[in-house]
């Protein structure tokens, strides 16, 4: 195993196999890039604060600060009042596996086929071109996800979800109070599971659809782009439920007191701009 101590921005490489990654940050951003070939690097733009301690032990690599443990990482308060922040970026090879940890502080993770799983503490997290499977927590962060092939699991307690092609086997995601907008074309017999407390959920499918979809919302309105879906409930509950196409993908979406909207995603020649959709 080797250590070192990183007090000032700098370019480290790391030889050798790699294949997990775990970064904690607090303040600014940190940004992880899958790549083809040629070896780890590590580049610290900015640091501010106690040092940041850069690990290598077998195939795994660290980036963390020292009392910043991967254990209890949601509920982490800074016992010494250090003012941090740290800019960094990484780049390793596309099979490996990441965790991320930020708080206060933004993360952007892209290109990967390895597992990745974000916890953010008032950090926005982007996820971009990765198709392994992927697991976020953050409590009042913003979760925003284009072109993912994998597993989706993303559990926030204020911060909104954004799903844009999404493409993978499942996606479960549950909210307190943040709103999820999901542009889904599912693979065959994929399962998407929403819930949100009073987060309003819209999702939008592609001709035919092929789902078996089962929506709900406690006071919420809904609308739905699907003439084949049965709306009913006009007190209380209301529901969207129904086969469209041939059924297969699971569709299931429930909220306390949000809206719910199925929209239906047009020919791509003659699509518009989802969020003018909204």
């Amino acid at each position: 195993m080797t250590d070192r101590t990183v007090t000032e921005p700098g370019t480290f490489e790391f030889e050798g196999a790699l294949d997990t990654l775990c970064v904690r940050i607090v303040g600014g951003a940190v940004n992880v890039v899958g790549t083809a070939g040629g070896p780890a690097r590590l580049e610290v733009t900015e640091l501010d604060g106690p040092p940041l301690i850069v690990t290598r032990k077998g195939r795994t690599l660290t980036v963390a600060y020292e009392d910043l443990n991967w254990k209890g990482f949601l509920k982490w308060r800074d016992r010494h009042g250090w003012r941090r922040r740290a800019v960094i970026s990484l780049a390793v090879p596309q099979q490996t596996s990441v965790e991320v940890g930020v708080v206060t502080a933004g993360a952007v993770i892209s290109g990967l086929s390895g597992s990745t799983v974000v916890q953010g503490v008032n950090g926005d997290t982007t996820l971009v071109g990765l198709t392994g499977p992927v697991k976020a927590h953050t409590v009042a962060g913003n979760v925003e996800a284009q072109s993912l092939s994998g597993d989706l699991r993303v559990n926030t307690v204020s911060g909104d979800l954004t799903v844009v092609e999404g493409s993978g086997p499942g996606v479960r995601a549950d909210s307190v109070s943040g709103s999820m907008v999901l542009d889904l074309d599912p693979a065959a017999g994929a399962d998407v599971h929403l819930t949100t407390v009073s987060g309003e959920i819209a999702i939008r499918i592609p001709e035919p659809g092929d789902a078996d979809v089962e929506a709900n919302t406690t006071s919420g309105k809904v609308s739905c782009a699907f003439d084949e879906l049965e709306v009913s409930g006009m007190w209380g509950t209301r529901r969207i439920t129904g086969r469209v196409g041939d059924g297969g993908t699971r569709l299931r979406a429930t909220t306390v007191s949000g809206a719910i909207a199925l929209l239906r995603r047009p020919p791509v020649e003659d699509a518009p701009s989802f969020r003018k959709d909204l």
